[in-house]
């Protein structure tokens, strides 16, 4: 059985070696759900950190070196984990930000759930996450508005910009189903590598979604690595047919993706 691991540069991490982390809480990550030794949309994980590591530190990471990192944390029964690699400068500090960054990758890996989830229902709330097109560890606004959120009983965030545009859930994507159509919103936000799998389905198409049109879908439903597709059965007080055949085809789908060797 899978325990946890924290590894960083391939090696166990030293406490002092977090302190950037949680104190200056500058980088970036990507998670994979690893099942059997392989990674759906491996490569896609690959290039958002190779990606991200340029426009947050400015410096180029090595792939070869990262799949290094990522393969000793891959289950050596075979089972599924939740793997997540992080980029950061344990070197940098906020005073100091601007120096050259040698960036860093800390690997952490749990057991993986279920990826068979009940429905969730989310609030909207207008947010938008700072560079919204990299996954960076500076979590708070989305959590707090998660937070504020499940204080008031809903089970997750959705966010809009400042023209009530939907664009993602606090660490998910989002895409609606209108007849056999699949919609995925237009405005500003991470391209979650399922996300990206799944814009490959045979009736996919892309454009602005507003909280005042959702009323116009027959279905929603949520979308990340490590869940795969969830159904959500309500935006504010708009519902949605949780039992969509469309819903349950892209799950099946996420099932059927192929999966790559870790």
């Amino acid at each position: 059985m899978l325990g946890r691991m924290e590894e960083l540069n391939g090696r166990p991490v030293r406490s002092e070696e977090l302190r950037s982390l949680a104190l200056t809480n500058y980088g970036h990550f990507t998670t994979l759900r690893v099942e059997g030794g392989r990674v759906r949309g491996l490569r896609l994980h690959v290039e958002r950190l190779v990606r991200d590591c340029r426009v947050v530190f400015g410096a180029e990471l090595d792939p070869g070196r990262l799949l290094g990192y990522l393969r000793r944390a891959v289950p050596a029964d075979g089972g599924a984990a939740v793997i997540r690699a992080t980029v950061f400068d344990p070197a940098l500090d906020i005073g100091h930000i601007g120096c050259n960054a040698v960036p860093a990758v800390l690997v952490t890996a749990r057991p993986a759930g279920g990826l068979e989830l009940p429905p969730i229902r989310v609030r909207s709330v207008e947010f938008v996450r700072d560079l919204p097109e990299v996954k960076s560890v500076g979590l708070f606004g989305a959590l707090h508005e998660r937070r504020l959120a499940q204080r008031d009983g809903f089970d997750d965030v959705l966010f809009v910009d400042g023209r009530a545009a939907v664009s993602e859930g606090a660490t998910w994507n989002i895409g609606f189903v209108r007849g056999a159509e699949v919609v995925w919103p237009e405005a500003k936000s991470l391209p979650g590598t399922t996300m990206q799998l799944l814009r490959q389905f045979r009736r996919c198409g892309k454009e602005r979604v507003t909280l005042g049109q959702l009323d116009e879908f027959d279905a929603a439903f949520a979308t990340n690595a490590a869940i795969g597709v969830r159904p959500i059965s309500a935006v504010d007080g708009v519902e949605f047919a949780v039992d969509h055949p469309m819903v349950a085809e892209l799950g099946k789908a996420f099932t059927g993706l192929p999966r790559d060797l870790l």
